[in-house]
């Protein structure tokens, strides 16, 4: 009986748990671009890392993300500086994609900390890869 009752009291915990930090992120508009490079997949996996930091924002919402060009996420001066931000963090991947995206999201209604009260802003996400791993969020802002 008490390996019932403790299975219970971790499945409503984990299910009351799951929930936090998250957003509903259904509304949001997603431009794909014209990619050669990246397929959708890719992008989605991109983006989920962007959803999950502005969810872990209080009263942040998510409008709109564009994938900005494969000129861009191509460009080696790109892929030069995410690895120098790897490398200023004293971490030692190497990485061999970028990807950046632009975005539009309202800050809380009340504002608070650094937000302007209900204001759209604009920001620029970068993330980059190791050979087709996983998507590491390297900087993002104005």
């Amino acid at each position: 009986m008490k390996k019932y009752s403790l299975s219970v009291i971790c499945v409503v915990l984990f299910a009351l748990l799951a929930g936090c930090g998250s957003k509903e992120t259904s509304n949001i508009t997603v431009d794909y671009g014209d990619s050669a490079v990246y397929t959708e997949q890719d992008m989605d996996d991109a983006i989920k890392v962007i959803e999950e930091m502005i969810g872990s924002w209080e009263d942040c919402e998510l409008h709109s993300i564009s994938y900005s060009s494969d000129d861009v996420c191509t460009d080696e001066k790109n892929l030069l500086w995410m690895n120098d931000l790897e490398k200023a963090n004293d971490n030692d991947l190497v990485f061999t994609q970028c990807i950046m995206f632009d975005s539009s999201f309202r800050s809380p209604k009340e504002g608070g900390g650094a937000w302007e009260p209900d204001t759209e802003y604009t920001w620029s996400w970068w993330l980059a890869r190791s050979d087709g791993g996983e998507w590491k969020l390297m900087t993002w802002g104005y």
